[in-house]
């Protein structure tokens, strides 16, 4: 069972196990709410289950409400946060594999309408240096330099971070999109 120590707010140079680490780097959103929950506590909820899987406390971001991007017309804006990981198995399929079974936990359901509303998804941006391309999963994530709503808190606890196979820091990156929407900070209690 993972506690609030094995959750950190900060930034990765603060935490030095974790600087000297390979990471994960995990996208976390919500916009549906279950019976029991709201985006934000199921924010919440997911950090208690990623810490699960990494073998030191996670980073994890402030979180971010942003309005949706490429999804059905009439879709609820989106509690966003990224979390760093160092996992336990050095595999990113295995790690995709353990974040589906959290979505599908926390009563993700997959249909044929692309973007839908989802009360959890849970996306690799990268996995250390890793560059791979396969049909179930491509590092880093494909589109994670093109949205604001990833980038911003990425750059919360990594802020020196440069997307693999990138010249140019993510700082930059996101300087380019930075008209992308609306992405507001929700003030929450620093402890989780």
């Amino acid at each position: 069972m993972s506690s609030p120590s094995n959750i950190i707010r900060a930034k990765l140079d603060d935490v030095p196990i974790l600087a000297s680490a390979e990471l994960a780097f995990v996208g976390i959103g919500s916009n549906l709410a279950t019976d029991q929950d709201e985006p934000i506590v199921l924010l919440q909820r997911a950090f208690a289950a990623l810490a699960l899987l990494s073998d030191y406390p996670i980073l994890v971001s402030s979180l971010w409400e942003s309005m949706p991007l490429d999804c059905p017309a009439g879709s609820p804006r989106f509690v966003n946060a990224v979390a760093a990981l160092r996992p336990r198995h050095n595999d990113p399929r295995q790690l995709l594999s353990s974040l589906q079974k959290i979505e599908d936990d926390f009563g993700r359901r997959r249909g044929a309408v692309r973007n839908a509303p989802r009360t959890l998804d849970l996306d690799i941006l990268s996995f250390g240096a890793a560059l791979m391309h396969e049909a179930a999963l491509t590092l880093p994530h494909p589109r994670m330099h093109e949205r604001a709503f990833v980038l911003k808190p990425l750059l919360e606890i990594a802020p020196n971070y440069r997307v693999p196979g990138m010249k140019r820091p993510a700082s930059a990156l996101l300087r380019e999109i930075v008209g992308q929407g609306t992405l507001t900070p929700i003030n929450l209690p620093k402890s989780l």
